[in-house]
């Protein structure tokens, strides 16, 4: 057997891992013993893996770490690596490949849309063998573990050659080397009619496409489908190499951060753009006429799955939302009769009611989306979910059926659900937090008497969910502010940042006759409402969002 060395430590404070792993400054990372605890205590904490993958969105420091890991794992009894070349795996696809290969679960290197070089960020989560990430309970034990540890073990091998593909031998285990993109693309290819994708776009040369991959993981991913699979030209792509820094960029699919995207399709008039995130779980929707939130997609995909063979073969189960998500794809489970759950922000919540069959499609208004096919939001699938979509419903009315015209019809169907989302980022922790401890204070009764442009208040809460499945609860989910009409402020602080606070004030209204308004415009009492019930400006010192999306 490889020979292991115990190298004594001591704890960390800080390594609890949030919704998406621990995720933290890469200098943090480099302190001597630090990664290393980390890893040491994910092995402390879950059950003894024997197959493990192992991958990342190629920011900086991700192959260095996939050495540890290799390292720290063979001496704890891990016998198969199964690793992306040159470290790459995109999140969806380390998901796709935990639950292909029956891996007895994956460590994914990422913090999915932040930045990302020497000066930034980096980040390390678990994920079990469903493909999906850990649950509460797993992260509570790793951190219990990182609290504990005194020493963490290392096989003394050679690093590991991750550009050569197959299988590399050592005393005891074995790191095999695998394409990061096969698998995920032919299971991209058992779900969408990638035969009818084609015939659409060569039949309609009017319709052109834009896809920025923001220098992160899904390049290669898009390249394989959109180009090779699906015939679009090279031209189709932009910003589509890995890169460890993401060009200097914020690899974050939205109108401020993808504005290179956002001009491109509006100045050439492109009939679809899309976007994914640094590790490729995230993804955005827009045309040069019409720009798609994340909670309208994913209520327009669920309305129109019947067009995708994989729902029409299996059939839909159910729908979900994270909690701050417009309401959208309530309506459309109303009228197909289906279940919708409301589930706090974290795709994990969603694994369960996938786990047990009660869940087809689901997502979150942070630019997640995805299905069952998987157990990790997936930018890739939304894509192809919406080409698929157009490609269906311009064959039944033998014309281009563009983004802005489904988007039309859908709210002639449902009426809209106006939305939008200030993000705040970096703020300072301490102000912030005072700030929700006096939202969680109010009382309908105190609102009451105040007229906020016209809306009433008729709900105050902290949202909490019981999950139906292991019938665990988790509180504090974010303050929500229900008005007489279904209107909705929603205060969360996210866990995704890896310093300060990020502040975010989700809004929405609900209008069934006038569906065409700017947001914004529709959206600016509500707004005003959440500035003066919040009093941000005075708790965090911030007159401006960060982001408004």
């Amino acid at each position: 057997m490889v020979s292991v060395r115990t190298v004594q430590t001591a704890p960390f404070d800080g390594q609890k891992p949030g919704t998406s792993g621990l995720r933290k400054r890469v200098k943090v990372f480099q302190t001597p013993h630090y990664t290393e605890n980390f890893i040491q205590s994910i092995f402390a904490a879950v059950p003894k893996p024997r197959t493990l993958v192992v991958g990342g969105d190629g920011r900086y420091l991700m192959t260095d770490v996939i050495q540890k890991i290799i390292r720290i794992g063979a001496a704890n009894g891990v016998t198969h690596f199964i690793v992306g070349r040159n470290g790459i795996l995109s999140t969806p696809a380390a998901s796709c490949v935990i639950r292909k290969r029956a891996a007895d679960g994956g460590i994914i290197l990422t913090a999915s849309h932040n930045p990302g070089g020497p000066q930034n960020d980096f980040g390390i989560k678990y994920n079990m063998s469903n493909g999906g990430p850990a649950p509460e309970s797993v992260t509570d034990g790793i951190y219990k573990a990182s609290l504990e540890l005194k020493e963490y073990k290392e096989a003394e091998v050679s690093p590991v050659d991750l550009a050569a593909l197959g299988i590399q031998k050592f005393d005891g285990f074995a790191v095999e080397i695998i394409d990061s993109v096969t698998d995920y693309v032919e299971l991209t290819k058992e779900i969408f009619d990638f035969e009818l994708i084609r015939k659409f776009r060569q039949q309609t040369p009017e319709f052109t496409l834009l896809f920025d991959g923001l220098n992160g993981v899904t390049g290669p991913y898009a390249r394989r489908i959109l180009v090779d699979e699906l015939g679009f030209p090279e031209s189709s792509l932009e910003q589509c190499t890995p890169l460890e820094d993401f060009g200097g960029g914020h690899p974050d699919p939205n109108l401020t951060y993808a504005h290179k995207l956002v001009e491109r399709v509006a100045g050439e008039k492109i009939s679809f753009g899309a976007a994914s995130d640094g590790d490729g779980d995230r993804n955005m929707v827009l045309s040069h006429d019409w720009f798609v939130t994340p909670s309208d997609s994913v209520a327009l995909i669920a309305h129109h799955a019947e067009c995708i063979p994989y729902f029409k073969n299996k059939g839909v189960h159910g729908l979900a939302r994270s909690m701050p998500t417009s309401c959208a794809i309530d309506r459309v489970a109303a009228a197909k009769g289906l279940q919708c759950y409301e589930v706090p922000t974290g795709w994990k919540f969603f694994g369960n009611l996938m786990d047990a069959n009660k869940l087809s499609i689901c997502g979150e208004e942070s630019f997640g989306t995805g299905s069952d096919h998987i157990r990790e939001k997936d930018g890739i699938w939304a894509i192809v979910a919406w080409l698929n979509i157009i490609a269906h419903q311009s064959q039944q009315k033998a014309k281009l059926v563009d983004v802005k015209h489904l988007m039309l019809d859908f709210f002639k169907t449902y009426g809209r659900n106006y939305f939008t989302r200030y993000d705040y980022e970096d703020v300072d922790s301490a102000g912030a937090s005072k700030m929700m401890e006096q939202l969680r204070a109010l009382k309908k009764q105190a609102l009451e008497s105040s007229d906020f442009g016209g809306f009433k208040v008729s709900h105050v809460d902290d949202f909490e969910y019981t999950d139906p499945i292991d019938a665990s609860v988790t509180s504090k989910q974010g303050v929500r502010v229900i008005f007489a009409d279904s209107s909705r402020i929603i205060f969360r602080l996210s866990g995704t940042g890896s310093q300060g606070a990020t502040v975010r004030i989700y809004i929405e209204r609900y209008d069934d006759k006038d569906v065409e308004l700017d947001a914004q415009v529709a959206l600016r009492p509500l707004v005003l409402a959440a500035l003066e019930i919040s009093k941000l400006e005075q708790f965090t010192g911030r007159k401006v969002p960060t982001v408004i999306t």
